[in-house]
């Protein structure tokens, strides 16, 4: 259904705006109700209202028009100045109240085609109870006094029972069946206990009728035997005793049976037989050592091999007691075994592990002058000694003050840290504010506290990795450790050490024999491999000029109703006709259900234009950035889904904003003809000026 002045949302819980797709006269016309209760905790800006807390999830929302229709919003009076708003205004008011109306009467429950009344799928409530046989009824009513508490109590069983129910249904057929034979049935129940024997043997049962439906029965044959005067099956039975013996040893007479031959073999060697059986013992013997006789079998070559070597056999067997201690020692040969080359390599070195054990008063003495750890040693020191700090990868050496740098512990001349102290700081170490951490030379170093030199009794710096204050820094300080680098610098007469040959650059000196002409300086050639004698610098031109510096701006389109018509208004103004400059950047924000394109024609594609995309970058459903191409064409933007939303937007060439300057580069670079009759001013120099503009916008000139 189709409301002209009222929409309906369902809340999430986390969105507070939504949209208004009708016009109004006044924002106070606007009403909203939340669960069917008024809320007024919202604001309106344009074609959307925006909730101070968002609505629950599953809340049904209701925003709806109500247009006064106590009070004329406008009246007239006699020589009055007739305004396009003020008639606009009254025809909107009756014009508004008019679609109200139709909302109303859409949202009442009225008679169909069919002369019915249609509640639309909806709920009708506060309906009261019935009093004639054809009122509405309740659910009220239906459930607490139409129904009894026994009639409830009966529908809730049936409805716990349903399943079997509809099992019952589907089985309605064989139902019927059995009622239709319930003489059978009650016939069958009356000998139910024969039945029940006849079950269970009803294998048996089963195979006597098979047998009965033969060409040949074992059954009937069995009758028939019985009924002879003399039966094979009485005189069985008669000697049933026997029967059963041969029966228990069936598989051995089915076994003699199959030996007939066999045994008339035996009987034909009777004799030996009996000769066997007088050595029985003897046999029994030999029988008892067969497996040691198959072993012996099995190795006959191997004794005649014992055999060939006999002497040697009896010569291991005199060393038994060597071989015993061999085999005791078995896991120390396997390790020697295992490290046979490393035993080669030692012996191949024997002249200098000779050397090693002559030496080793002076190694061991060498072990306790010079050690590596990531600690200062503390044991057995002498002055001389030496460290490797590998912690800090130092050589020191160790002296009456402790352990100090052998060299020095600054890169350079000098090297500089900074602290900030914390409350009552006193101990400065490690990384300083710069990262860099502190290392010095004990005795070659100054310490400032906020720019103040202190002397060296107001800090401790012995061991080169930490300063001690006397008296702890306030929060803030600053404190400056300017560390100097140790070295010696032979003393050498250069008048006299150096007689011939130049000095090379990289030894710090020039590579040149003689001086240039007067007026000249010395500078890096144009290879910038060698100094060189030349000119201080040339003669250098800045050019000043305008140009265009483009930016970005950002646009807010709404839409809102006018005259019962859809617009597009651009930052509150209605289909504004706006400037993009050629080189800015825009930015356009708008509603998703009213997509925002450029064309070249008015109107775009509802005119059979087409969508204009140089520059264009559509970011969102809700949001397209364009970025205006030089010499760009007159454009018209436009709802690609509704027509007559949009208007023009023409595209100027910008006028110049910003100031820069061109510059020869001490005459290396040119500057062009053109380029120079276009300066705005020009400026004649040595090098060592820079430029700039300041916040002001003012050109500043630095040498």
């Amino acid at each position: 259904m189709s409301y002209l002045a009222q929409v309906t949302y369902t809340g999430n819980g986390s969105t507070t705006g939504y949209a208004l797709p009708f016009s109004y006269i006044a924002s106070s016309h606007v009403k909203a109700f939340i669960n069917n209760v008024s809320n007024t905790a919202f604001t309106i800006s344009g074609s959307t209202l925006t909730f101070t807390s968002a609505p629950a999830n599953s809340a049904v929302i209701r925003l709806e028009r109500q247009t006064p229709t106590d009070a004329r919003l406008v009246d007239f009076t006699d020589g009055s100045v007739l305004t396009e708003a003020d008639l606009d205004q009254s025809a909107d008011q009756n014009f508004f109240i008019a679609q109200e109306t139709s909302d109303s009467n859409q949202s009442a429950m009225t008679i169909g085609t069919d002369d019915k009344f249609d509640a639309q799928s909806k709920v009708i409530k506060n309906v009261a109870n019935p009093t004639n046989n054809n009122d509405a009824v309740n659910k009220t009513y239906l459930e607490n006094t139409w129904l009894s508490t026994a009639n409830k109590t009966a529908l809730t069983t049936v409805a716990s029972n349903i399943s079997a129910i509809n099992t019952v249904n589907s089985s309605a057929t064989a139902i019927n069946t059995v009622n239709s034979n319930s003489t059978n049935v009650n016939l069958v129940a009356g000998s139910i206990a024969n039945v029940n024997t006849v079950a269970g043997d009803i294998a048996k049962v089963i195979a006597v009728a098979n047998d009965l439906a033969e060409a040949v029965s074992e059954v009937e044959t069995v009758a028939d035997d019985l009924n002879e005067s003399t039966s094979e099956i009485h005189t069985v039975g008669t000697n049933i005793a026997n029967v059963n013996i041969v029966g228990l040893a069936i598989a051995n007479v089915n076994t003699v049976a199959g030996l007939s031959s066999a045994i008339g073999t035996v009987n034909g060697n009777a004799s030996n037989i009996n000769i066997v059986a007088g050595n029985n013992s003897n046999i029994n013997t030999v029988a008892g050592a067969n497996s040691n006789i198959t072993a012996v079998a099995g190795i006959a070559s191997d004794i005649s091999a014992v055999e060939n070597i006999k002497a040697n056999v009896t010569t291991v067997a005199g060393m038994s007691s060597a071989i015993n201690t061999v085999n005791g020692n078995s896991s120390n040969i396997n390790a020697v075994g295992g490290a046979i080359a490393n035993i080669n390599t030692v012996a191949g070195a024997n002249s200098n592990i000779s050397t090693v054990v002559t030496n080793l008063a002076s190694i061991n003495n060498f072990a306790n002058i010079y050690r590596i750890s990531s600690s200062a040693p503390t044991s057995s020191l002498n002055t001389g000694d030496l460290w490797w700090d590998s912690t800090n990868n130092i050589l020191k050496v160790y002296g009456a003050s402790g352990f100090q740098s052998a060299g020095s512990s600054v890169n350079g001349t000098s090297a500089r840290f900074k602290y900030i102290a914390t409350n009552n700081q006193t101990t400065f170490t490690g990384s300083d504010a710069s990262s860099n951490t502190l290392a010095y030379d004990p005795l070659y170093l100054d310490v400032y506290l906020n720019g103040v030199h202190l002397d060296p009794t107001d800090f401790t710096a012995t061991n080169g990795s930490s300063v001690v204050l006397a008296s702890g820094a306030s929060t803030g300080d600053i404190l400056y450790i300017v560390g100097f680098g140790t070295f010696n610098v032979a003393s050498i007469n250069a008048s006299t050490a150096l007689t011939s040959g130049k000095v090379p650059v990289n030894k710090g000196g020039t590579n040149l024999t003689s001086l240039g002409s007067a007026g000249q300086v010395l500078k890096v050639n144009a290879g910038a491999n060698a100094l060189e004698y030349g000119q201080a610098s040339s003669s250098e031109v800045y050019g000043f000029e305008k140009y265009y510096n483009p930016s970005t701006l950002v646009k807010t389109v709404t839409v809102v109703s006018v005259g019962g018509a859809n617009k597009y208004f651009i930052d509150g103004v209605q289909q504004d006709t706006l400037d993009l400059y050629e080189g800015n950047t825009y930015v356009f924000n708008y509603p998703s259900a009213h997509p925002f394109k450029f064309s070249t024609t008015s109107n775009g594609t509802h005119a059979s234009g087409s969508e204009y995309t140089t520059g264009v970058t559509h970011n969102s459903s809700t949001q397209v950035t364009i970025v205006v191409a030089t010499n760009a064409p007159t454009l018209y933007y436009y709802c690609s889904s509704h027509s007559g939303m949009g208007g023009t937007a023409n595209t100027p060439n910008p006028a110049l904003n910003s100031v820069r300057y061109i510059t020869t580069n001490q005459g290396q670079d040119n500057i062009s003809e053109s380029q120079y009759a276009n300066f705005f001013d020009v400026l004649f120099s040595a090098s060592g000026f820079v430029f700039s503009i300041n916040s002001n916008g003012n050109l500043i000139s630095t040498i």
